[in-house]
């Protein structure tokens, strides 16, 4: 297959820095489009694969998954996009299209396995994909997404992972008017969630571990915040909470959260503790309570989310560094000095030499 030399910022071992690559693109297919990239969102999952933090990266890797771009190039039967369109690619490039999940619009739990961004198998080059920290990218029309005219570019390439993540979950637990919903976690998924769920219609209370995030949460849209390490304050919302999301990737207590819950209220987790969070029984029996799960959206509720966040004029809140800034980037998010999220300007990549 013909390939499209393309330059890439990316690292070679766990422990190396992110430097620039070359890489090979596939020429667009039948039904490829060919995007110029113009930002990337940098997410968590980055730091953690390149870091192979999550065992199994494939090296050489090139992270990124929250992609917007322009359109370059179209394949003979591409039928939903043209050239000069401006799009977005998420955490999928493809998946079976035949499982019963596929079938559902809910690619992300393809039973074979969706096609990751980066760090999956490349059926096209016998090799393993590479995200959005390079120049361009070639994506089945199939899952690319249209981003609303009216929304900054920039700020809305982290919609593509932490939009969906925070909002899949939210439409899924029917969050609206009447309700009251806890947002744990004021970080790059938190602070989605907390304009998300305001944006349904929901009450958002936002909980914290720092008083100085008080401020931040009520701008965003928090109509209450909670101090967690507050028993006091904890105990006023005991059984008050209709659903809460619950975003937080360091070990915490779960019990605490699924005390705050009402009979029949459900905690969707959609941080990822690396080690088993404990779960008491007594927590979920006495109120029958669900404590469950979520990973991104299909590409259908993507694209509901992407126009959903057009309507109600939301982004992420960001910061925009230089490619070549990527490694400082890194540790700060690792220390968790960043609101909310870094975005490449990725004409600092087509500038270097």
């Amino acid at each position: 297959m013909e390939t499209i030399s393309t330059k890439a910022y990316g690292t070679e071992a766990a422990e190396a820095p992110l430097d620039q690559l070359g890489i090979e693109r596939r020429k667009p297919t039948a039904h490829d489009v060919e995007i110029d990239i113009l930002f990337c969102g940098v997410c968590h999952s980055d730091v953690h694969t390149a870091r192979n933090e999550w065992p199994g990266t494939l090296y050489p890797c090139v992270p990124g998954h929250e992609i917007v771009g322009k359109i370059v190039s179209v394949g003979g039967h591409v039928s939903k996009f043209k050239v000069g369109d401006v799009v977005g690619v998420g955490c999928m490039v493809d998946s079976c299209r035949e499982c019963q999940y596929c079938n559902e619009g809910l690619e992300q739990y393809c039973e074979p396995g969706m096609t990751g961004t980066y760090n999956a198998p490349d059926k096209h080059l016998n090799t393993h994909t590479f995200g959005g920290y390079s120049e361009r990218i070639v994506v089945d029309e199939n899952f690319v997404l249209s981003i609303p005219d009216n929304l900054d570019l920039a700020a809305a390439a982290p919609l593509l992972c932490a939009g969906i993540t925070t909002y899949s979950p939210l439409k899924h637990w029917n969050v609206g008017p009447g309700q009251k919903v806890g947002v744990v976690g004021i970080g790059g998924l938190g602070h989605m969630g907390i304009k998300i769920a305001k944006a349904m219609g929901a009450e958002v209370v936002a909980f914290t571990t720092s008083e100085s995030k008080f401020a931040e949460a009520k701008r965003l849209g928090a109509d209450e915040v909670v101090l967690s390490k507050d028993k006091e304050q904890m105990a006023a919302y005991r059984g008050k909470l209709h659903f809460i999301l619950d975003a937080v990737s360091a070990e915490h207590d779960i019990n605490a959260y699924i005390s705050l819950l009402r009979v029949d209220g459900s905690l969707a987790l959609v941080g990822a503790p690396e080690q088993p969070l404990p779960v008491a029984a007594f927590s979920l029996i006495t109120g029958r309570k669900s404590f469950a799960g979520s990973m991104i959206g299909g590409i259908a509720e993507t694209q509901e989310m992407l126009d959903f966040c057009g309507e109600h004029n939301i982004t992420a809140d960001i910061e925009m560094i230089d490619v070549q800034q990527i490694n400082e980037a890194y540790d700060r998010m690792v220390k968790g000095d960043v609101k909310y999220r870094f975005v490449i300007d990725m004409a600092s990549l087509k500038e270097e030499k």
